[in-house]
């Protein structure tokens, strides 16, 4: 590849090749006419002179004179030969030029080059009768005429202008390499200078010698100037690159603090709501304990009372009847409140240990949907919101059940503490369907529905209606990451403002993910 320099020198060689050679055509054009011009009138004016002095010489037969009067003519060395014929003995005379360039006498049979030019001669005698009339032909001349001296003009012109050229050409190049290395050895400079300062490894600006006080010369300060802010810009944008690092670091731990503190938001969530559902089940246990208690009180007294009577020996029917009576009721009150205790301490056992082991087992939805609502019951009962669960059975799932209960336990309050006022009647559904490999849940209440400004935010942390009054705005963000993270599914919500809202919940069948633990044998009372 050619560098501008060698580019430039052939452009002007170019240049100065095609105008010289346009120039030296157009010479040799006008050479070549003036050339042929000349020999024209050179032939016009041999022809004109034989014409008028040979006649009266071949007229009278004077041999001496047509030959020095055609020796005369031979002079100028375009003529190849002059040839007089007379028109009743032939060839009269005749002269023809030697290469060596003298001229010798030519005979009938010689060849003659050159061009040959015919002109007849005639005669006109003054003293004759017929002077008056038309001149009489005596003889004929042939005048063989030479190109070669034309032709070596138009060639020793060419080769002058052809070694014209290269001369200029020559002398061209060597001054344009003399006058450009003025100008490219200050560029090559400059260009070793950038790609030192592209390619070394270290800051240093090595910058070049300012002395020249020309334009190069401002060029090269200005590329100094250059060096020296580039090396600024690049130690601003080390510094700044040092600064986002450290950012980025920043950042990541943030995150990484933001994500612990965000589980441990999570677990302090379901360990508030287990201990809620623990002082719940704990109240709610103590009313079937205290009544099993009192009975069991009531028929430890009689049956104290009917050993005493049995044991004097004065026992009567009546008195049989009537502990008979009352052994049975207070059975029956044992038996009735002990199993109503003994299902709430399952179901709080079972929704307990799901919410902390976290343990993946296949459960049957229904089933499960109907303990976790049976856990909430002690804060159910305090409001006059029914829950109806509309669920097929038998649609087992291979999944999370302590957080499918979180979930469910999540939503159910929040309509509870958000859709409905303080003893304001209402009713929350949980609706399931079955789509093959899919379930769809849905959660709808009949409360006062979300503000449209807060539909699209209800998932986002620490977003609440109750802040100050306990809440934390973290409970249906927590559904939401158990729904998209863990069970790999999906939840979107709809409202309108004063008929209620719905949460829409899609989760697979079969949790993606680790394979289930083996079941464990079932821990539940049996009446």
């Amino acid at each position: 590849m050619f560098g501008i320099q060698a580019r430039l020198t052939c452009l002007f060689v170019v240049i100065v090749t095609v105008v010289l050679g346009i120039s030296g055509t157009y010479a040799q054009y006008g050479l070549q006419h003036e050339l042929e011009v000349n020999n024209q009138r050179l032939r016009d004016g041999v022809l004109t002179r034989l014409q008028t002095s040979l006649p009266s010489a071949l007229w009278d037969l004077d041999k001496a004179k047509v030959d020095n009067i055609v020796t005369a003519e031979m002079l100028p060395p375009e003529l190849v030969a002059i040839r007089v014929y007379d028109t009743s003995v032939g060839l009269f005379t005749g002269k023809q030029r030697r290469p060596d360039g003298t001229v010798a006498n030519v005979g009938g049979d010689d060849a003659v080059g050159g061009t040959p030019v015919v002109a007849d001669l005639g005669y006109r005698d003054a003293g004759s009768a017929t002077g008056s009339l038309r001149p009489v032909i005596v003889g004929r001349v042939v005048v063989n005429f030479s190109r070669d001296q034309i032709e070596a003009t138009l060639a020793a012109e060419i080769r002058r202008k052809v070694v014209e050229v290269l001369l200029l050409d020559l002398i061209l190049v060597v001054a344009l390499a003399f006058s450009l290395r003025i100008v490219f050895d200050p560029i090559r400079k400059l260009r070793d200078g950038l790609f030192e300062m592209a390619t070394r490894g270290s800051d240093e600006v090595v910058e070049l010698p300012e002395k020249r006080k020309d334009e190069l010369g401002d060029v090269i300060r200005g590329f100094n100037a250059i060096q020296r802010r580039v090396k600024a810009v690049l130690g601003r944008a080390r510094q700044a690159e040092d600064a986002a690092r450290r950012s980025a670091e920043e950042t990541a731990q943030a995150l990484d603090n933001l994500r612990e503190t965000q589980e441990s938001l999570l677990q302090a969530e379901r360990l508030a709501s287990l201990g809620g559902l623990v002082a719940g089940v704990a109240h709610e246990i103590n009313t079937p304990v205290g009544i099993a208690l009192t009975s069991a009180s009531v028929l430890a007294e009689a049956t104290e009372e009917i050993h005493k009577t049995v044991t004097s020996g004065t026992v009567k029917k009546s008195e049989i009847l009537k502990y008979i009576a009352t052994a049975g009721e207070s059975a029956r009150l044992i038996m009735n409140n002990a199993y109503r205790a003994a299902h709430l301490i399952h179901s709080f056992k079972q929704i307990a240990v799901d919410q902390v082991s976290e343990a993946r087992r296949r459960f049957e939805l229904r089933e499960y949907i109907e303990e976790v609502v049976s856990s909430l019951q002690p804060k159910l009962k305090k409001t006059l919101i029914v829950v109806d669960i509309n669920c097929p059975p038998d649609i087992m799932l291979d999944s999370y059940p302590g957080a499918l209960a979180q979930v469910i336990t999540n939503l159910t309050l929040n309509c509870v503490d958000h859709a409905f006022d303080p003893d304001c009647a209402g009713r929350i559904a949980i609706n399931v369907l079955s789509d093959g490999e899919w379930v769809e849940m849905q959660v709808v209440d009949n409360g006062k529905g979300i503000p449209p400004d807060m539909i699209d935010k209800v998932f986002d942390p620490f977003v609440t209606t109750r802040r100050g009054q306990g809440g934390t705005g973290l409970g249906l963000n927590i559904v939401y990451n158990l729904i998209a993270k863990q069970f790999g599914g999906s939840i979107t919500v709809s409202s309108v403002l004063g008929h209620g809202a719905s949460f829409v919940l899609r989760i697979p069948r079969i949790t993606p993910g680790e394979e289930p633990e083996v079941p464990q044998a079932d821990t539940r009372l049996h009446a």
